[in-house]
Formats: structure tokens, C-alpha cells, sequence
């Protein structure tokens, strides 16, 4: 089931289940729903998803100058659409940092989360990077970015392996609106909730590939060290920020099975 409106672009898939709970889905800066096309099949086997386009994103109307304004338009939506109370949230990347703000700003209607590649605030020297991309596009478009895009969401033997991958990114974020990723850029560097992690009560499971260069890994370190009793997955081989592409490209290879996560010591 789709929904297009003008204020906030879905995709629904899978059905409930007796004991089921809605999955919802948020996806990169760097990327738009269609990130999760190659796992979402499999997971809607067992879950009613929630493939949502971030404000701005896809066909979703804009939102506020902040996170807390993207956080704020999806909770105030997705009830009205039949989100059930205590679904479960995946945010990576960009919506990683969405799904901080809807667990400290909405925690009630979320229950577990699941954090990929992300955290609750830009450290300092990172924000430059944003405020390069949100210049070149307001002044050469989304072509001025693609070839800095692709490099911070996937290593170069990655991009050499997995050419299909890299040309379908790289046609969702050609197709991006310029004023909306640059305000999306900015609404990231400025976004810190760090002195909010200590209210998160959700069972959290923080995730992380420790080839990502996108997010660096001591962002999610800091994220599961400041909520309470989550749990940290470090993946030592993932080559890829969105870590559903590069779990299912390494699927596609192995056969069927991806690689594995270990805990920290």
C-alpha cells in the first residue's frame, strides 16, 4: 500500500500478525526509501513496514529547520495512518538522528529501536562537510555532490563490486530536491541531543560498521554509551553507511547469509 499526500510519502508492506509489530523504516541523507527495497520483502514476511520518505525527501512535504520538526511531522502522521502504539523504529544514518528525536520527543509511541550507523550529535570537526554539500547543491545542483555522496556512503571496492547498487543511489539522489537535502544538511549539523540519550528508556540496539566513514563509529559508541542498558553490535566487515545494502550484497554473494556482528569487549 502507498500513500502520497503532500505531507508525508509511505510505502506500506506486509500485514500484522497475531503477536506482530509495525516496523518503521527511516532511512539516510544520503538516500530516500527505496534503501530498503532489497530487504524489505523479506522482513515483511513477519512485520508491517513503514517505508517512509523523510520531509523533503521523495514526494514528503518539507518540515521545520530542525530534526525535532522532522521527528514532530512523522509522529504527528503516522498514528493518523494506523501506526499502532509501541512499534518498533530502525533509523540509519539521517534517520538515526530522527529516531533519537522521536524517542526522547515520542517515545510513546515507539518501543524498540534500532540505531544504525548514526548518533545524537555532528562532532565539531565533522559539520564542515555538511555546510560543502549544502553549498554545492544550492549552486550546482545534486550533480555537484554524487560523486562526494557515493564516496562517504560506500568504500571504493564496495562501489567496484556492487555496480547495480551504485547507479540506483546514485539516480535517488540525483532525483533529490537541492533546497530540501540543503536544508536537511544543515538541520544534521546543528542537531544535538546528547544531553537527552540519559531519558531514552526504549530496549536499543545500537549498530555499527567499522568501515563507516559516512558516521564515524565513535558517533555510535557515544549513542549506546548515553542510553541506558542498550546494546552495541560492532560489524568489523561492513563496507557500506547504509548497512542493508551491504548486508544484502553480501547475502547475494555468500549464498544467502550475510556476515555477522560481534560485541565489544
Amino acid at each position: 500500500m502507498s500513500t502520497h499526500n503532500s505531507t508525508l510519502d509511505i510505502v506500506m508492506m506486509g500485514q500484522l500478525k497475531d503477536g506482530g509489530r509495525d516496523l518503521v523504516l527511516l532511512h539516510s541523507l544520503l538516500s530516500d526509501r527505496t534503501a530498503f527495497d532489497r530487504i524489505a520483502p523479506r522482513l515483511a514476511l513477519e512485520r508491517r513496514l513503514w517505508l517512509v520518505n523523510l520531509p523533503g525527501f521523495g514526494a514528503s512535504a518539507p518540515a521545520g529547520p530542525t530534526l525535532e520538526d522532522f521527528a514532530d511531522r512523522i509522529a504527528s502522521e503516522l498514528p493518523k495512518l494506523g501506526l499502532l502504539a509501541k512499534a518498533d523504529l530502525l533509523g540509519n544514518g539521517f534517520g538515526g538522528f530522527v529516531s533519537v528525536a522521536l524517542a526522547v520527543r515520542h517515545g510513546k509511541l515507539f518501543d524498540r529501536l534500532v540505531l544504525v550507523d548514526t548518533g545524537a550529535a555532528i562532532p565539531l570537526q565533522g559539520k564542515a562537510a555538511f555546510a560543502v554539500m549544502a553549498e554545492r547543491v544550492e549552486t550546482g545542483g545534486m550533480e555537484a555532490v554524487l560523486a562526494m555522496a557515493l564516496q562517504r556512503m560506500f568504500p571504493d571496492d564496495f562501489l567496484a563490486a556492487n555496480p547495480a547498487i551504485a547507479e540506483e543511489r546514485t539516480a535517488s539522489l540525483r532525483a533529490a530536491r537541492p533546497e530540501h537535502f540543503a536544508a536537511a544538511c544543515r538541520a544534521l549539523a546543528r542537531f544535538d541531543m546528547r544531553a537527552e540519550l540519559a531519558g531514552i528508556r526504549h530496549p536499543t540496539l545500537v549498530v555499527v560498521g567499522l568501515r563507516d566513514t559516512a558516521t564515524p563509529p565513535a558517533l555510535s559508541h557515544e549513542l549506546a554509551a548515553g542510553i541506558a542498558g542498550a546494546k552495541l553490535a560492532e560489524l568489523p566487515d561492513c563496507q557500506a553507511h547504509a548497512r542493508q545494502m551491504d548486508g544484502a550484497a553480501q547475502r547475494d554473494s555468500h549464498g544467502g547469509s550475510g556476515p555477522g556482528w560481534r560485541q565489544p569487549p
